[in-house]
């Protein structure tokens, strides 16, 4: 028996137990999580420091060590989404629609958990957090993925979390780590149709990339993000500087982070020149078109090609390219895009809804930073990723999106019967 199927096994065992919780006995158990986060904060800090010196010694970049830090604002943050899922509606039994049919059958279609969720992620530990809770409201158990480059950090905030849970009358098998962080394990984990209902994959490209191509498990795609700001002719130059900055710089390794700026022409010479002003604080380093190049100096500019303007970066780069019109804008957007989040800045009313109407991406933004693509921000509680397919759910994934539907059907003897239909001569 593989490390995977005793995993499996474990989680199956357990899987109606939270299944068929209350909603009450949840929330306790999310309760019980972030106080114990919050006590052992120390324990976990040290754990991460571990991580982040071996990635120090692997040369991550900033970006990467970035995402890969815990700190008390961090952990904070974890605890409190704990608390405010467990101030969300329960979406398991909630009546999406009703109808009663002719012949006096009742028919109802529920919310109701997957069963076993598997999340294959990298080098972020809070997903070993968001990850657990979200199943654990939505009534689903888990088996967490994380890479090797968190796995001290994630072994200690699985260990905590079953603890909690364990405390709080569940069995700690509920909420599961992979300890072991060969590629063969995870390939593993990708075809184990027995046990895992449906895997969620979230990270890079290569990541998502190698799950939906060798998983026979059903796969819930969250993409990677190549977002744009494309600033309008008639565009406030003081709020694009601040969307365009905030979208690259408050969080670059992010995927809801802005890679790209597209700037009409009639505006270039005005707004580039601030632009690069406020991203010279945070050494961002500029790829541009030929007309960039020139209103910025060629010197301060590298000159960008195609494979920069498909490249989400994750780091101190932006690509930005001067454009003669929207329409060019988003011949550009549906060129390059991967679907995950663009924004217009402009103060013409039809603009913007040409714009919104136009992208076919997850979140399309008029005047607001791209940054806001996240379950917490939407009101959704944790998240586990930002979908970018249109199957089951697009858009950030929040506790309702963590289940599936059935019917419930309700007669008093109704029997289907069989009509024949005689063919006329």
């Amino acid at each position: 028996m593989s490390y995977i199927d005793i995993l499996g096994q474990k989680a199956k065992a357990c899987k109606k137990d939270i299944a068929f919780a209350s909603t009450t006995q949840k929330n306790d158990a999310l309760l019980e999580i972030a106080h114990i986060l919050r006590v052992c904060k120390d324990d976990i800090i040290e754990a991460n420091k571990v991580d982040l010196e071996n990635g120090r010694m692997r040369k991550m970049s900033e970006a990467m060590l970035d995402r890969l830090a815990l700190n008390d604002s961090r952990i904070e943050g974890m605890a409190k989404a704990c608390e405010e899922l467990a101030q969300l509606d329960d979406p398991v039994g909630e009546v999406v629609s009703g109808s009663t049919r002719p012949n006096g059958m009742k028919i109802e279609k529920v919310r109701v958990p997957m069963g076993v969720i598997g999340i294959i992620f990298e080098a972020r530990p809070n997903v070993t957090v968001d990850g657990a809770i979200l199943c654990l409201k939505s009534g689903n158990a888990v088996i967490l993925r994380g890479g090797k480059e968190a796995i001290n950090s994630n072994k200690m905030l699985a260990d905590l979390m079953r603890k909690a849970v364990e405390r709080a009358g569940f069995s700690p098998d509920i909420i599961q780590l992979v300890e072991d962080t060969d590629r063969g394990i995870a390939l593993d984990m990708m075809k184990a149709n027995d046990y895992i209902d449906v895997l969620i994959p979230r990270g890079g490209a290569q990541l998502i990339k190698a799950v939906v191509q060798s998983a026979t498990v059903p796969v819930i795609e969250t993409g990677t993000g190549n977002c744009h700001v494309y600033v309008d002719a008639s565009a406030d130059i003081k709020m694009a500087v601040n969307i365009v900055d905030n979208g690259k710089t408050s969080r670059p390794s992010v995927c809801n982070a802005v890679e790209s700026c597209l700037v009409h022409r009639d505006i270039a010479e005005d707004f580039l020149p601030k632009l690069k002003e406020r991203l010279d604080k945070h050494h961002v380093e500029i790829r541009g078109c030929e007309l960039t190049r020139q209103i910025l100096g060629p010197e301060n500019v590298t000159p960008a090609d195609d494979d920069d303007y498909a490249t989400e970066f994750l780091d101190y780069i932006i690509s930005i390219k001067v454009v003669d019109d929207m329409a060019e804008a988003l011949e550009h957007i549906d060129r390059f895009s991967t679907g995950h989040s663009e924004c217009i800045v402009t103060e013409s009313l039809f603009a913007a809804q040409e714009f919104q109407k136009r992208v076919d991406s997850a979140a399309v933004y008029v005047n607001c930073s791209t940054r806001f693509t996240d379950g917490g921000m939407f009101g959704l509680g944790a998240e586990i990723g930002i979908s970018t397919q249109k199957l089951h759910a697009r858009g950030p994934m929040g506790l309702r999106e963590m289940t599936t539907t059935k019917y419930l059907i309700s007669g008093n003897g109704q029997i289907r019967e069989l009509i024949l239909v005689r063919n006329e001569e």
